[in-house]
């Protein structure tokens, strides 16, 4: 990899299609099956095991939790402003879809997932190169901050468009996590719309994985409830571009 100077912080046919979060009640899929899937809803939970409310989220914090499977990180942000809405996206393969916008009463919540599309650079314990970039930062990967950055090759995407590619060598945008939250202001994790890396990342990073969650266990798929930790706790060091 070039050298850098980081600041480190310790084949189907063109388909649209378009979810509302509050209305999923079943399986949902494109017409391969790629682009959309929902899962059991798993409650988001805080370090001590407390159903984690979205009035306690620091504005522009990274948070990171494992969804939809054991071993497949993703971040939510809750962003300083809403998201844009019907944002029309397209897949690397040409197939559309569209993101309806962001979760809760003012539509800043919003989660993707957090393995880079270019070349699936992802949070770990040790490390990560994968963050959003709050707005009153700065980074070489898009002239305007705000967005998430893959500091291995400067990939961005901006969350409020549905995690689409800004800059950098991605081919696609990152697949969307779909939260909901509930009457007590509980949060939810409950499809993932938009084209995702999970098999690709498994066959990646199978030794890795392994060693972390054992022979299968990574490809779980998260049940009931999952752990949620700001990023800066969860790797050791952040390393942004």
């Amino acid at each position: 990899m070039k050298r850098r100077n980081f600041l480190r912080l310790s084949a189907t046919s063109a388909m649209a299609v378009a979810i509302a979060p509050s209305l999923i009640t079943e399986k949902l899929y494109a017409e391969d099956g790629s682009l959309f899937q929902t899962f059991e809803k798993v409650q988001l939970k805080d370090a001590e095991g407390n159903p984690l409310k979205s009035k306690a989220l620091v504005v522009e914090e990274n948070y990171v939790f494992m969804y939809p499977h054991a071993g497949t990180p993703a971040i939510m942000v809750d962003l300083p402003s809403p998201t844009e809405k019907d944002i029309k996206l397209k897949a690397e393969d040409g197939t559309e879809y569209v993101y309806k916008g962001g979760a809760g009463a003012k539509g800043t919540l919003v989660a993707y997932s957090a393995i880079c599309a270019h070349q699936l650079t992802y949070p770990t314990t040790k490390m990560s190169m994968f963050q959003y970039v709050p707005t009153t930062g700065k980074t070489l990967a898009y002239d305007k901050p705000g967005v998430f950055v893959c500091s291995s090759h400067l990939a961005a995407y901006d969350p409020r468009e549905g995690g689409k590619v800004v800059g950098g060598p991605a081919p696609q945008g990152l697949a969307s996590i779909i939260l909901e939250i509930d009457e007590e202001d509980n949060i939810w994790a409950v499809a993932v719309l938009g084209p995702n890396k999970f098999q690709a990342f498994f066959d990646a990073f199978k030794q890795e994985l392994k060693a972390v969650y054992g022979r299968k266990g990574a490809k779980k798929l998260t049940k009931d409830e999952v752990k949620v930790q700001p990023l800066k706790n969860f790797s050791a060091e952040l390393i942004q571009a």
